[in-house]
């Protein structure tokens, strides 16, 4: 083969292999710059109408406290230090007018460890993310150029809470034991839930409850949740954001024939829609609470992929 055509060949190849890339992603319904996905169903209507759910005037955190014990995704750590700037030996910060003395602290840490929000940049395909970006056009060291999670306004909306433990007959699913259509289906039915277009959709399956302070590493490393089908049928239901009390969302080892964490996939690239780690629903749970008004907003940390959270639900 000549060098030209060898050229030829190659631009042809490079065409196709675009060509097939494209057709593996589909532009936002919210138009060609869009980045913020469902957090555009965020609307004064939905967070009016969330507000009604606030009966007994309770407040609950969804978040839990993370420290450089928590199990995180390897190779994801926390490191804190509690410093006192120029305070060595003693000394007083007398400048201030007074003997003033201070602690400070710096962390070095991965973001994704403990109760987080996913952002759209944070799981692709084929060197694809959210809306057709190309990796090599949001990825850089210094944080994402799109898709950063500091552009996602707060997240206010009506959430459900599906009890799949309950649904199961358990207090805690085991690891692997995933769900999709026909169990979400059937507990939606069993516990009088529906969910509508921008409401966030939270999962109990007791993991957290049940394995976090007795098991941390069989909490950290394996998983009940969503299968690969679930994950479809729920972004099918349009919700702002999909959540639940494990790491992870999805089943971990996932079912036979599944692939590893492609809930993240269907959901954030194909979907646009959040996802919501390590929620607390157990204290929820308990109080009988199946749908609250969901209040989150996220550190704005330009560029970041994920954001630590303590959303809060109000009932």
């Amino acid at each position: 083969m000549t060098l030209t055509k060898f050229i030829g060949a190659a631009i042809i190849a490079g065409f196709a292999a675009s060509s097939a890339v494209a057709q593996d992603c589909a532009q936002s319904k919210w138009g060609a710059d869009d980045q913020i996905g469902s957090a555009n169903l965020v609307s004064t209507e939905r967070t009016l109408e969330a507000a009604k759910l606030i009966k007994k005037g309770k407040s609950m955190p969804l978040g839990i406290v993370i420290g450089p014990d928590t199990p995180a995704f390897p190779p994801r750590s926390l490191n804190l230090q509690i410093v006192q700037p120029n305070q060595q030996g003693g000394q007083k910060l007398s400048a201030f007018g007074y003997e003033g003395n201070y602690n400070d602290d710096i962390i070095q840490t991965w973001i994704g460890i403990g109760s987080q929000l996913d952002g759209l940049g944070h799981l692709g395909e084929n060197g694809m993310y959210y809306n057709c970006l190309d990796e090599k056009e949001i990825s850089a060291i210094g944080g994402l150029t799109k898709l950063g999670t500091h552009a996602v306004p707060p997240l206010v909306a009506r959430a459900v809470i599906i009890d799949m433990a309950k649904q199961m007959g358990k207090d805690v699913l085991a690891a692997g034991e995933h769900f999709g259509e026909a169990e979400i289906t059937a507990a939606m039915d069993a516990q009088g839930i529906t969910v509508n277009e921008g409401d966030i959709v939270l999962f109990h399956t007791g993991w957290t409850d049940g394995k976090l302070e007795s098991d941390p590493a069989a909490w950290g490393s394996t998983e009940p949740g969503l299968n690969n089908e679930g994950a479809v049928f729920v972004a099918a239901m349009n919700p702002m954001a999909v959540g639940a009390d494990t790491w992870g969302l999805e089943a971990i080892p996932a079912k036979e024939g599944d692939k590893v964490f492609y809930g993240h996939v269907t959901l954030l690239k194909d979907n646009g829609i959040y996802i919501l780690e390590t929620m607390n629903t157990g204290p929820l749970v308990r109080d009988g609470v199946k749908e609250f008004m969901f209040v989150l907003g996220q550190p704005l940390i330009k560029g970041t992929v994920q954001a630590m959270i303590n959303p809060v639900a109000l009932y």
